[in-house]
């Protein structure tokens, strides 16, 4: 009898998840728009006072739950110089009766909305349409801090606000920014965000309708390179022929770095072996906007190729503009170039091996010059501890079709610094995106259906992990 009791228990707070889950999304997802029209771009040179304020509006949202002990917006130095990080908001609640403690991930800053006359509505005015949100952090990750807040909502709201797991939040400010005061901001705050599970939602599922735990992530290694063969610029009709400008050097070189299947062609780039699940060709054509008559490029599972696999990719470039073009042989020209790790492989080894092929392989003696490099160490899931299964259950029954494991060709760097500082931690990465959703695109929108599932996952987590003895 005593058993049959404890089962109608639980079936009875998991309805009232359920329920409070579902009535609290037309809430969520306005807080979420007013999220989206700040335009946090941490990137330097932007205005700093929008990543400041979303800060300051996401720490409301969190007082505004009434469940936590403390509250604050809080920088950390970013080492080597003398600057402070971006503001991130840390909530603390601490845990009673033996329960775990979970520490809730996201970031409030965002990309730069990039050409606006690409968006068809405006990138910081939240705008709805065919059962989607459209804005830019709409997806990538204002909804990733949204869904912990309206998870906690539901929580509250099923069982009360005096329940006993413990929950951190940290939203970090400079997540796009590439998250330089991030390990020192972890150093500063230990034993506040210290937790027995991490959940990170800043990933993807594996479509619309179906949920993923992302398990494998490539890591990333990004430089700017100058490629220098001339003292000062010279006119081509007189010199050109005989002397080597810095293009033909630039094109020339880059060109090395990959083989005729455009597959990586660096020595030392590791792969990982490992399945893969399928997926066609023509389903990377629809979610990657790859149109007829362009080939995909690489060998092997196109899964192996964008998970387990190293990319390069020339992501900017310095030289004469088109409405500035003359007949002019130009004296350097500088790149920014961003390599993708595979699983297995330190990032700085990465890099090692790239600089080391570019060096060897620069044309007509060019000198070539590095900076800015910084370094993401790709990350694999331990999937044997018992959280992982716990969020595979809660994601079954917030969607209603069984998670998947997939890797992603992205990186998130800093969680190889929560491995390096809470190595007890169990990590479970995440996310409200689907393949549609365009991060760090025109267009990024969320997709509601995804959004309510995925907070409903959440919230059936948080209360199964309340109930854990």
């Amino acid at each position: 009898m005593l058993k049959i009791t404890r089962m109608t228990s639980e079936l009875s707070r998991q309805n009232a998840v359920r329920e409070a889950a579902a009535s609290g999304i037309p809430s969520a997802l306005a807080d979420l728009g007013g999220l989206v029209r700040i335009p946090s771009v941490a990137f330097p040179g932007f205005d700093a006072a929008p990543v400041q304020r979303s800060a300051e509006a996401v720490a409301d949202l969190v007082r505004g739950l009434d469940l936590f002990e403390s509250v604050e917006i809080k920088r950390s130095a970013i080492p080597g110089t003398d600057e402070i990080g971006q503001p991130a908001v840390l909530a603390t609640r601490a845990a009673r009766n033996g329960r775990p403690t979970i520490l809730l991930y996201a970031h409030h800053d965002v990309q730069p909305v990039g050409d606006e006359s690409l968006w068809e509505s405006a990138p910081f005015e939240p705008t709805v349409r065919g059962g989607r949100m459209y804005g830019r952090g709409a997806a990538d990750d204002k909804a990733g801090v949204m869904a912990h807040v309206a998870a906690l909502r539901a929580l509250k709201e099923a069982v009360g606000s005096d329940f006993d797991l413990g929950v951190v939040l940290f939203f970090e400010g400079e997540e796009e920014a590439g998250s330089r005061s991030f390990a020192q901001f972890l150093a500063d705050n230990a034993e506040a965000l210290r937790a027995d599970v991490i959940v990170v939602a800043d990933s993807g599922n594996w479509d619309a309708r179906t949920p993923a735990l992302t398990v494998s992530l490539r890591g990333n290694t990004r430089f700017t390179m100058t490629v220098r063969t001339l003292d000062h610029a010279s006119h081509s009709g007189m010199f050109g022929g005989a002397v080597p400008d810095a293009m033909l050097a630039t094109v020339k070189l880059l060109s090395t770095l990959w083989d005729e299947d455009g597959a990586v062609a660096v020595d030392g780039l590791h792969e990982r072996d490992a399945d893969t699940p399928e997926y066609s060709e023509e389903t990377l054509r629809d979610e990657a906007g790859l149109p007829a008559g362009v080939s995909p490029i690489g060998r092997g599972t196109i899964l192996s190729r964008i998970w387990n696999k190293p990319s390069i990719t020339v992501t900017g470039i310095d030289a004469p503009s088109v409405a500035n073009a003359s007949n002019t042989l130009s004296p350097e020209v500088t790149v920014v170039i961003s390599a993708r790790v595979a699983p297995g492989q330190e990032a700085r080894d990465a890099y090692a091996a790239v600089e080391a092929h570019l060096r060897a392989h620069a044309p007509f003696g060019a000198q070539l010059s590095f900076r800015d490099q910084d370094y993401g160490n790709p990350f694999l899931v331990d999937t044997s501890g018992w959280a992982v299964e716990a969020a595979r259950d809660a994601l079954h029954e917030g969607y209603g079709v069984e998670a998947v494991d997939m890797g992603v060709g992205g990186s998130i760097p800093f969680i190889a610094d929560l491995v390096e500082q809470f190595p007890a931690a169990q990590i479970l990465v995440t996310g409200v995106e689907d393949p549609h959703a365009r991060a760090h695109s025109p267009n990024e929108s969320l997709h509601l259906d995804t959004f309510r599932n995925a907070v409903l996952s959440e919230a059936l987590l948080l209360e199964r992990l309340d109930a854990r003895e």
